[in-house]
């Protein structure tokens, strides 16, 4: 978790606006680059060897012996692997090994962490013939000390990988509902090493993780800051450890005062040390959709450096509104699917880029992004350039049955723990999900939702907590009747009847906000494209008239691939406003319109001596949905940008533009204080 740098397999070590600009149809890079966040991680990515065991008869007959390597029955993949999606093995369900031959030095005095960033779906890892550990969930990182098993020379690493997610028992998985084909999810279960395998060097007493806690007083400008750093002592006798902390704003090292509590760490032990600081007015830069400052916290515990960034920032419920620094907000998203031709559940960074890029000028801000947790990467753009995040993990449609396995409730407890550490000192994350579309009317559902938000809570008091619930739109009589009692604001899935199914919600949850975690139509469907967008369109009408909505999170941003019912000939589902190449559909301008805060109107044009007119526009900041304030906005109106006034919901100014020339139309694009396109227009000059 080390985060002094950004470190990548290239020679890509920054990332700008300009780039991601890039058109959507550019070319991927013909050697992907993934991001290694500890700069001092020995990546063990590229070349490996790889087989099939279909049979399942690799532990038994102990593939993982060194002596057992033979290259002319294995062939050599790339890691990151999807073995879903290599053209050799496509659509393979079960067990699959890979191996890597990596040289070593032996160090004294330091440990050595193996770090995977994500297998799908279970593990076993050995280590020159030596079992070194095993895990279980998809999408989230896990580690083991390799110290006692590495050796001078070559070593081999090892690692059999089951994408076996066909069961009850798993998460995801089947369900055990006894329906008639519905027992699956709605995507791929893609198999691999899907994200960076990597070593690390540390010293005997280290930093594991560091929780940031920030809580402004918005009235009088100020902070305070607190540092939760877990520390482990892998040595043999007790330690203290010093502990220094350092907060950069602009790179810039602030001058604190901070009180820490350190102890005595038992050797072989972990524990929590805390450390608290104040952070005065001329100090504090709010952390916000259009102004996403961030902070740099350096925390030195011994020998050991550890540096994350953080936000400070403020997100609260309000009777039926979210507040973000003490203002309602009202934003669209999008739903997110990993999934892209060729690589399955691969991220490699162009690709989450393009789609950050692409959901961003969609006016895809307020989302939960997916049912699991995608490349950390994604959530570093978000705090850069401004995006509000839902996390969540696991559960989708869990059967009563199965939300009372205790089993179940371990595996999705741990699943959800590694998430919450991965990821809560992202300021974009604003909120968790326990879970989608599970029974939420049930005695079981109601059981998961309040414990599973227990939990969470305990974890991070800091965020709001929700599930996305498909059974609020007519069925509860009363707000006891379903589980949404138990959450911060209402997350529902609403696939038509939109207008009475938002009123049937309000009337039960009156001081809750409503978030629209799911809607939308195929493009597929009635009308084909043309309808698609027209249905984005209707639909708007109706949210606009209840300002207890404050998000409309369209399923999905892109299409993808599933062997659930109802899936097309080609293997995808299309949802998307972009297709299955990120290629935008008719859907996609109309999703950015609808979603923009600015509205453009025209309300004069004066024609001038010598080719030199004015043109008269009214620009709106949008009071209805969506609604925020506008402040460093920019207009470009072909070669000239202009700066926009700053404007509150529902203000407008009329902004006078000079035009040289004889065109007939002018085009006409508002540029996001981050870089980003917010709408576009052509405006007719008569």
């Amino acid at each position: 978790m080390k985060r002094l740098t950004l470190l990548t397999f290239s020679l890509l070590l920054s990332l700008t606006c300009t780039r991601l600009a890039a058109q959507p149809g550019a070319a991927q890079p013909n050697a992907p680059q993934y991001h290694i966040r500890q700069p001092n991680a020995i990546p063990l990515h590229g070349e490996w060897w790889f087989l099939l065991d279909p049979a399942g008869a690799g532990i038994a007959a102990q593939w993982y012996r060194e002596d057992l390597a033979k290259e002319n029955r294995q062939d050599k993949v790339t890691v990151p692997h999807c073995f879903s999606t290599d053209p050799r093995y496509e659509f393979y369900t079960g067990t699959a090994w890979y191996r890597k031959t990596f040289a070593w030095k032996k160090t004294t005095g330091k440990r050595v962490i193996l770090h995977f960033d994500a297998v799908f779906y279970k593990s076993n890892v050995w280590l020159n013939g030596q079992k070194i550990g095993e895990h279980e969930g998809g999408y989230t990182p896990f580690s083991f000390d390799v110290t006692g098993q590495l050796k001078d020379g070559n070593n081999l690493l090892v690692v059999a990988v089951n994408n076996d997610t066909w069961k009850t028992n798993t998460i995801p998985g089947l369900k055990d509902g006894g329906n008639i084909n519905d027992g699956y999810p709605a995507w791929v279960n893609y198999g691999g090493i899907i994200r960076p395998v990597y070593l690390t060097i540390e010293p005997e007493v280290y930093t594991e993780n560091v929780k940031i806690e920030t809580t402004p007083d918005l009235a009088k400008g100020t902070a305070v800051v607190k540092a939760k750093i877990r520390v482990r002592n892998a040595s043999s006798a007790a330690a203290t450890p010093k502990i220094e902390l350092t907060i950069l704003q602009d790179k810039k090292p602030l001058t604190l005062r901070w009180k820490t509590k350190t102890k005595s760490i038992p050797a072989g032990q972990t524990a929590v040390l805390e450390a608290e600081t104040g952070l005065t007015a001329t100090q504090v830069k709010l952390w916000d959709l259009d102004q996403p400052n961030l902070y740099e916290l350096k925390t030195v515990a011994g020998e050991d450096t550890l540096a994350s960034n953080f936000g400070i920032r403020k997100i609260e419920v309000s009777g039926a509104q979210i507040l973000l620094n003490g203002k309602p907000f009202k934003v669209g998203g999008g739903n997110r699917v990993i999934d892209y031709p060729g690589m399955g559940s691969l991220e490699p960074d162009w690709l989450v880029e393009k789609d950050f890029r692409l959901m961003k000028e969609a006016g895809m801000e307020f989302q939960r992004l997916t049912h699991y947790t995608p490349s950390e990467y994604f959530y570093d753009l978000a705090d850069r350039y401004g995006m509000l995040i839902i996390t969540e993990a696991g559960n989708w449609q869990l059967t009563p049955k199965q939300m009372d396995n205790d089993s179940m409730r371990v595996k999705f407890r741990a699943q959800f723990r590694e998430m919450a550490e991965r990821d809560w000192n992202h300021p974009s994350v604003i909120a968790y999900s326990v879970g989608n579309e599970y029974g939420s009317t049930t005695a079981s559902g109601q059981r998961w939702t309040k414990d599973m938000i227990a939990y969470a809570r305990e974890l991070d008091p800091t965020r709001l907590y929700t599930f996305a619930s498909m059974l609020l739109n007519t069925l509860p009589e009363k707000p006891e009747d379903e589980a949404s009692q138990y959450v911060d604001f209402i997350s529902t899935n609403t696939y038509g009847g939109h207008a009475k199914s938002l009123d049937h919600i309000h009337k039960l949850y009156p001081d809750k906000p409503v978030f629209i975690s799911e809607w939308g139509t195929r493009s597929d469907g009635k009308g084909g494209e043309v309808g698609q967008a027209q249905h984005l369109s209707d639909v708007m009408v109706e949210i606009r008239k209840r300002p207890f909505v404050v998000g409309a999170s369209w399923w999905t941003y892109n299409d993808y691939r599933s062997k659930l019912f109802g899936t097309n000939v080609n293997g995808f589902r299309p949802w998307g406003i972009v297709g299955p190449d990120r290629v935008p559909r008719l859907a996609y301008p109309v999703h950015q319109k609808e979603f923009s805060p600015v509205i453009i109107e025209k309300t004069d044009f004066q024609t001038g001596d010598q080719g030199i007119h004015q043109l008269t526009l009214k620009i709106t900041s949008r009071g209805d949905f969506p609604a925020r304030s506008l402040k460093g906005y920019t207009l470009k109106a072909g070669d000239t940008s202009i700066a926009l006034p700053d404007l509150n919901p529902g203000e407008s100014k009329d902004l006078v533009i000079p035009v040289r020339g004889f065109e007939k139309q002018i085009h006409i694009t508002v540029i996001k204080p981050t870089g980003f396109i917010t709408t576009q227009t052509d405006i007719e000059l008569k």
